[in-house]
């Protein structure tokens, strides 16, 4: 069962699946699945950008200045988990590449980077925090913050940058998701 699939690299990637050369550069609108995930290696100074959510990786051209800023001087590979799959954090376990974690900014969110990538991957992981998120945060969804609050009300991290994104959520007693990110043009971003 496929596990992961790029959708896009602002730049064309030499990888390699079973020891034969595989250019990842998938056209618009068009997506490359990767069902054997056991033998797909990537460059070791690519970046592996972790979307969580189907209509941000489907749109991912439409949010290339955030990760520009965010990550610049990066070359990226953006992918996507198959739901319920552990088969990309396992992939990641058995390579040196940075992994960058873009999922929806809720406690839910929080959670899955810490249990199941930042866990596993040390320092190798980071959470995605734009620049802006607080004001967007402050008009996010009261409604899914609560529904989420009695599950995640203890959820720390000893990131502090991260720390300082739970705060913010029971600060404001909002979420914000994702999406929100896809037409916007964003100047400045940060990695934690």
């Amino acid at each position: 069962m496929p596990w992961f699939s790029s959708q896009f690299s602002y730049e064309l990637i030499i990888c390699s699946l079973n020891g034969k050369e595989l250019v990842v550069n998938p056209q618009e609108g068009t997506f490359l699945f990767i069902a054997d995930w056991h033998s797909f290696a990537i460059p070791a100074d690519v970046t592996i950008v972790n979307i969580e959510d189907m209509e941000n990786f489907r749109l991912i051209r439409r949010q290339q200045s955030l990760f520009a800023s965010a990550l610049a001087g990066k070359r990226l590979l953006f992918v996507s988990r198959y739901p319920q799959s552990s088969d990309l954090r396992t992939w990641l376990q058995t390579i040196p590449n940075q992994y960058v974690h873009f999922g929806d900014f809720d406690l839910a969110g929080i959670h899955i980077f810490l249990a199941e990538f930042q866990k596993h991957l040390g320092t190798r992981a980071s959470f995605l925090i734009p620049q802006d998120i607080e004001q967007r945060i402050k008009h996010g969804s009261a409604e899914r913050y609560n529904d989420q609050y009695p599950k995640f009300c203890h959820l720390t991290s000893n990131i502090p940058p991260l720390q300082q994104l739970i705060d913010m959520h029971h600060e404001y007693h909002r979420c914000y998701d994702q999406e929100g990110y896809i037409e916007n043009s964003l100047t400045e971003h940060q990695i934690t």
